[in-house]
């Protein structure tokens, strides 16, 4: 008894004399911000992370470096605070997801993600890791509402392209669609309309993503004012073969889809990524056998070429998920039979 008196005390003893390392450590935390000595800060706050976690305290930890990573931002030191990011989510994988407050994470990241500039070296790597982190709460392409948040990062910066990628991936397809008008009338030629919609929306029926795609679809067609018709049937040929593959996507018929593939193999190699993901749609929505496998488009860098090159690459067998399904016109489908 006396023995096990004597180790409880020595374990107490050992735990408040931590318990005073960390609160000296805090201490001189909070006086090296104040002074403006913020390398010692950033060192501190790393000392601070490899304590709390060898003691698996880790909402301590997350909610020091969350508010470390603010403040080094504040104070202008964002390479310091890009290197805090890292360690949070270092954090936040070794704790585990926990879904009650992952939306609480997802809305941070979007702040923390905001707050550091482009020129930031670190922030692509920031970014990824993020995105990565969020497959553990949403999938293998990451969170949509954190795609949606970036995004908005990267449009506000005037990076088109990187904020229409994650827009594709944020599961908003009245969002996609007016970001891709914006976009089309900025930047692209009357000849080119339907080809930022065609895009886009093969890209999210390869993602498995088809009621995205109808949104984009659908708020694309409705309110672009380069487009001749706001109704099927429409002038531009390519936007007709979106029209009528959602219908043969509805009713899964092969013969249709083979036959539609035939008849716009024209329009589709005006792009040379067209009739990649047409034959990964095949395979998803009408069990077509996979075709050899294709590099993936050019010109995505960073994690969507990886994303879109690793969708191209090669056909897995999984079973496409329920969709949504739109409202029909059987004078469409008439025409196809």
């Amino acid at each position: 008894m006396a023995a096990a008196e004597s180790g409880t005390a020595a374990s107490g003893s050992s735990a408040t004399t931590a318990q005073r390392g960390v609160s000296r450590v805090l201490a001189k935390l909070a006086q090296s911000l104040a002074g403006g000595e913020f390398y010692e800060a950033h060192m501190m706050y790393r000392t601070l992370y490899f304590r709390y976690t060898a003691q698996k305290r880790y909402q301590d930890c997350l909610d020091l470096l969350y508010d470390g990573a603010q403040q080094l931002m504040a104070k202008g030191q964002e390479s310091s605070a890009a290197d805090l990011c890292l360690l949070l989510l270092d954090t936040l994988e070794k704790r585990g997801p926990q879904p009650e407050d992952s939306d609480l994470w997802i809305a941070r990241w979007g702040g923390l993600i905001g707050g550091l500039s482009a020129a930031t070296v670190e922030r692509e790597t920031v970014i990824q890791r993020t995105i990565k982190w969020s497959t553990a709460l949403h999938g293998q392409y990451g969170h949509p509402v954190l795609h949606k948040l970036i995004g908005h990062v990267f449009w506000t910066e005037g990076n088109v392209e990187a904020a229409r990628h994650h827009y594709l991936l944020c599961q908003d397809g009245s969002l996609s669609g007016r970001v891709l008008i914006e976009i089309s009338q900025s930047r692209g030629f009357q000849s080119e309309v339907d080809l930022f919609l065609a895009q886009a929306v093969l890209q999210q029926l390869s993602l498995k993503d088809r009621k995205t795609a109808e949104d984009t679809f659908t708020e694309y067609t409705r309110s672009h004012s380069k487009l001749l018709r706001h109704e099927f049937p429409y002038k531009e040929p390519l936007i007709n073969f979106l029209y009528f593959l959602f219908r043969l996507i509805d009713a899964k018929r092969v013969a249709g889809f083979r036959a539609l593939r035939k008849l716009y193999d024209p329009s589709l190699k005006r792009d040379t990524s067209f009739l990649k993901y047409v034959a990964k749609i095949g395979v998803i929505y009408f069990d077509e056998q996979p075709e050899a496998a294709n590099v993936g488009p050019t010109g995505l860098g960073g994690m969507f070429g990886d994303i879109f090159n690793r969708l191209m690459s090669g056909f897995d067998d999984e079973e496409s998920e329920d969709q949504d399904t739109p409202q029909r016109r059987q004078n469409a489908n008439n025409e196809l039979d």
